[in-house]
């Protein structure tokens, strides 16, 4: 009779290996192309901003009301920083 396998712990002791493996691919890919990937993050970073930009542009009340929009930042950037110190 065949000894049975248990899938649960064939998927937990499967990883470990693998990520190994895929981490020594990317760090040696990170090394060998250093400006590509920093061109990715920049990016990234900027798609990120721009689309918040275009976000907020649709916002016809935030758009028409700068004065609210930088208050409405600052109050966000002070929420999140105290959130932050908590943390």
């Amino acid at each position: 009779m065949a000894k049975q396998i248990d899938p649960l712990k064939v998927i937990t002791d499967a990883p470990k290996p693998m990520v190994d493996h895929l981490t020594r691919h990317r760090d040696s890919a990170v090394k060998r192309f250093p400006l590509l990937f920093t061109m990715l993050a920049t990016f990234g970073v900027v798609a990120t901003l721009y689309g918040f930009q275009r976000l907020i542009d649709k916002v016809d009340w935030l758009s028409r009301n700068p004065v609210v929009m930088l208050v409405t930042g600052v109050v966000v950037l002070l929420i999140t920083g105290t959130l932050y110190k908590k943390l």
